[in-house]
């Protein structure tokens, strides 16, 4: 059994806690613009589930990559970006499927991660600017 390094499950963690601040967000857009109903909430689970897993784990990925030679590790870091887009592909499938689901609520929520990792630096800045 692998064990998750304390690195990935920080950083899982960071995601995951402000995928859940931007839904929150979201949702409140929905609501304010008369669309919320249930399946905006199903579709931010479902797509915030998603992205989450997504990171999780391409964070596994890159700790076992640290353990192997150059080539090994670029060879399974490919590996694993295509298994998860092809992971990814299937989520967002069955979001746009499934009726439970708002495709919106969905497609928007898996773009969470990539908001807060553009945003990280700017944020950690003005952190160290206050310390």
């Amino acid at each position: 059994m692998l064990k998750v390094d304390k690195t990935v499950k920080k950083e899982t963690t960071y995601i995951a806690i402000s995928s859940v601040i931007m839904s929150l967000f979201m949702q409140s857009v929905f609501l304010i613009l008369g669309f919320w109903d249930y399946t905006v909430l199903l579709g931010n689970l479902w797509g915030v589930f998603a992205a989450v897993l997504n990171f999780f784990l391409m964070g596994i990925t890159v700790q076992k990559a640290l353990n192997k030679d150059k080539k090994q590790a670029q060879s399974m870091v490919r590996a694993s970006q295509a298994g998860r887009m092809f992971m990814l592909f299937c989520f967002v499938l069955v979001g746009v499927l499934v009726d439970a689901f708002n495709i919106y609520a969905v497609l928007i929520s898996l773009l969470f991660p990539r908001i807060w990792i553009f945003m990280r630096p700017l944020l950690d800045k003005k952190s160290d600017d206050k310390g």
